[in-house]
């Protein structure tokens, strides 16, 4: 018996921030790397933890847990930073973003998938792409390509360009 392809099926990239379970669009997705030093930029706001160096391009780097207000995250042996390509303002844009750990990809249908909830999550709903389920747990779907602005990297720019940048340690 041949089995069709369910063309509803999205993959989605699930990791931790703190005890909750995340996820990304595969699609948006371009790798995972292990933590590496981080050259923080001046006049950038806490969560844009500043930029590395991925094949000679400075790719800046969002902390997800500070943006969302839940402290900032900790180097362990699982951080790691997902390297995402987001359209900003119609321009395709490489970002980094930190997460407690990477889990696994995870296939649900879009009939699994519930809108945002309108509160009780310290997450702005506009980040919020959709809540699913994997056993007992909800996974917050992220809408990453809101999670940082347009103006926000265009400040980062500012500050590598007005001053020289200073290293920091994750």
């Amino acid at each position: 018996m041949a089995e069709t392809e369910n063309r509803n099926d999205i993959q989605y990239l699930t990791f931790t921030l703190e005890r909750e379970l995340f996820a990304l669009d595969i699609g948006s997705v371009r790798e995972v790397l292990e933590l590496v030093n981080i050259t923080r930029v001046p006049r950038t706001p806490d969560y844009i933890r500043g930029v590395i160096n991925l094949r000679g391009r400075a790719v800046p780097v969002v902390d997800l847990k500070l943006k969302f207000g839940m402290g900032a995250t900790k180097r362990t042996v699982n951080t790691c930073i997902i390297i995402v390509e987001v359209s900003l303002d119609g321009e395709d844009t490489v970002l980094g973003a930190l997460a407690d750990s990477v889990q696994e990809v995870y296939e649900m249908e879009s009939s699994q998938i519930e809108p945002p909830p309108r509160m009780g999550t310290p997450i702005k709903s506009e980040y919020i792409r959709g809540m699913g389920k994997a056993g007992e747990q909800f996974i917050i779907i992220l809408e990453i390509g809101r999670v940082s602005t347009s103006l926000e990297l265009a400040a980062l720019s500012q500050g590598m360009a007005e001053t020289g940048a200073e290293t920091a340690e994750a």
